[in-house]
C-alpha cells in the first residue's frame, strides 16, 4: 500500500492511498464466495452459481460494498502508519475498481493542530478573594427558610390579603380567542407585587372566595412562548380558596427540617458558610480559567477544525438541556431555535476548543501529568463533596475511560494552576 500525506492547511490533510490489486481481487473473491453461498438463481443449486453469473447479475453490489471494506481498513492502517492525528471523519473520493489495476482513493481530514508555543507566562490576570460575611449567610437561609414554607387553609377570613396564596381556576383570552394554556383549574397563585407568568397577582387582594376577578395582562416582550409574547389576554379568575404561608423559625428545629445532616442553627450556619465560600471558589476558578484561556489566544493565534467545534457546540448544547430539565423546563414547549443557539454559541466553544488545545500543549511541555494517586485524591474529594460513599463515587469511574477522562481534567487544573503561578496580578 503506498500513502501519500499532503498538507492543506495547519487543521487539514490530505491521504492519497494506493491499494495493491492482488488485496482488491482477493477482496473481491472473498465478496463473490460468501455471495454464491447466500444466493438462489433459478437453473443453479445453492452455493454453485459461477461467478460469471454473479458478476452479470451483482457486480454494482459487490464492487460498492468491496471499496468500502477497502477504503475503511486502509484509511485506518494509513492514518495509525503516518500517526496523522485526525478529529473528523473522512471526506473520500475514487475513481471505482479496474480490473487487475491498484485500487486509488483520496481522503481529507481535519487534524489537530501541531501548536508552536511562543508566550504563555506571565499572563495578566486579577486577584480576586473569596469571602463571605454574615449577611450573605443570613440571605442563604433566609432562601432556605422560604423554600420550606407550608401552606395552611386561612381561617376566620374569606377575602384575599397580601402574602396569601390563592387557589384559582381561570380562562383567559386574546382577541377574544382561547390559546395554548388559556384555561386551567386549581392554580396556586401568590397575592403578590410580581408577573402572573411568575404566579404572582397584587390584584386578588380583597377578591372574596367565590368570586371571580377579570382583567387584562399584558405577556412579557421576552416571554418564551412566540404564540403569546407581548400580546394582551383578558383573564377571568375564579377564586377558589385561600392559604396562609407559614414559615419556619430560625432555630434548631429548623436546622435539622433542612435535611443538610446538622443538630443546631450553629453547624447550619457553619456548613452554608463553608458551601457558599465553595460556591465562590468555583465561581472564581472559572473566571480564572476563562482569563487563562484569553490571554493565552491573544499570545498563540492559531486555526482550530471546525469538527472539533462543533463537537464543543454539541456537548455545550447538551450541558444546557441538561440544566434546564433540572429546573423543570421541558424543552419541547420551549420552541427554542437551536440553529441560532449553535451560532451564538460557536465564538466560545472556538475559544475552548484553543483552550483545550493550549493546556494540553503546555502540560506536554512542562511536563504536567495528574497520578493515580491524583485521581484517587479527587474521586475522595468529589465523594465528600456530594456525600456519597467513596466505594460508591470509585465505582463510577471504574471504566478506564471515565478514569482517564478525570485524569485529564485534572491535568488541566494544574495545568492552569501552573499558569496562575507564573502569572502577573494587578
Amino acid at each position: 500500500m503506498k500513502v501519500q500525506v499532503e498538507e492543506l492547511s495547519p487543521v487539514e490533510k490530505k491521504l492519497s492511498i494506493e491499494v495493491d490489486s492482488t488485496r482488491v481481487a482477493d477482496e473481491l473473491t472473498r465478496a463473490y464466495t460468501a455471495l454464491g453461498r447466500q444466493v438462489k438463481l433459478p437453473g443453479f443449486r445453492q452455493g454453485k452459481v459461477p461467478r460469471r453469473i454473479l458478476e452479470q447479475r451483482f457486480r454494482q453490489q459487490v464492487e460498492d460494498d468491496v471499496i468500502q471494506r477497502v477504503v475503511q481498513s486502509a484509511y485506518v492502517e494509513a492514518v495509525r502508519e503516518h500517526k496523522v492525528e485526525v478529529v473528523s471523519q473522512p471526506q473520500v473520493t475514487n475513481t471505482g475498481l479496474k480490473t487487475g489495476a491498484p485500487f486509488s482513493f483520496e481522503a481529507r481530514v481535519e487534524v489537530k493542530p501541531k501548536l508552536e508555543l511562543k508566550e504563555y507566562k506571565e499572563l495578566p490576570l486579577k486577584k480576586t478573594e473569596v469571602t463571605v460575611d454574615d449577611a450573605q449567610v443570613n440571605e442563604q437561609l433566609e432562601k432556605m427558610r422560604q423554600s420550606l414554607t407550608r401552606l395552611e387553609p386561612v381561617e376566620g377570613r374569606d377575602v384575599g390579603q397580601a402574602g396569601d396564596v390563592a387557589t384559582v381556576d381561570y380562562e383567559a383570552f386574546i382577541d377574544g380567542q382561547p390559546f395554548a394554556g388559556s384555561k386551567a383549574e386549581d392554580v396556586a397563585v401568590n397575592i403578590a407585587p410580581g408577573e402572573l407568568v411568575e404566579s404572582n397577582l397584587a390584584a386578588l387582594e380583597g377578591v372574596k372566595v367565590g368570586e371571580t376577578k377579570e382583567l387584562d395582562y399584558a405577556f412579557p416582550p421576552d416571554y418564551r412562548v412566540e404564540e403569546v409574547k407581548g400580546k394582551t389576554a383578558h383573564f377571568k379568575m375564579h377564586v377558589k380558596g385561600l392559604k396562609s404561608k407559614i414559615v419556619p423559625e430560625l432555630n434548631d428545629e429548623f436546622a435539622k427540617e433542612t435535611g443538610a445532616g446538622v443538630e443546631t442553627l450553629e453547624a447550619l450556619r457553619a456548613k452554608v458558610k463553608a458551601d457558599l465560600e465553595r460556591s465562590q471558589r468555583a465561581k472564581v476558578e472559572a473566571e480564572d480559567r476563562e482569563a487563562v484561556i484569553k490571554g493565552l489566544v491573544e499570545r498563540n493565534p492559531f486555526e482550530v477544525p471546525k469538527a472539533m467545534v462543533e463537537r464543543a457546540i454539541d456537548s455545550m448544547l447538551e450541558g444546557a438541556v441538561r440544566q434546564m430539565a433540572r429546573s423543570g423546563l421541558d424543552v419541547r414547549n420551549l420552541n427554542l431555535d437551536f440553529l441560532r443557539l449553535r451560532d451564538e454559541m460557536r465564538e466560545r466553544a472556538v475559544q475552548e476548543v484553543k483552550g483545550t488545545l493550549l493546556f494540553e500543549a503546555i502540560a506536554e511541555k512542562e511536563g504536567i501529568q495528574a497520578s493515580d494517586g491524583d485521581v484517587d485524591k479527587k474521586i475522595e474529594e468529589l465523594a465528600a463533596e456530594a456525600g456519597q460513599p467513596v466505594a460508591a463515587v470509585r465505582k463510577y469511574f471504574n471504566k478506564p475511560e471515565d478514569r482517564m477522562g478525570l485524569s485529564l481534567r485534572l491535568r488541566e487544573e494544574k495545568t492552569i494552576e501552573f499558569l496562575k503561578a507564573q502569572a502577573k496580578y494587578s
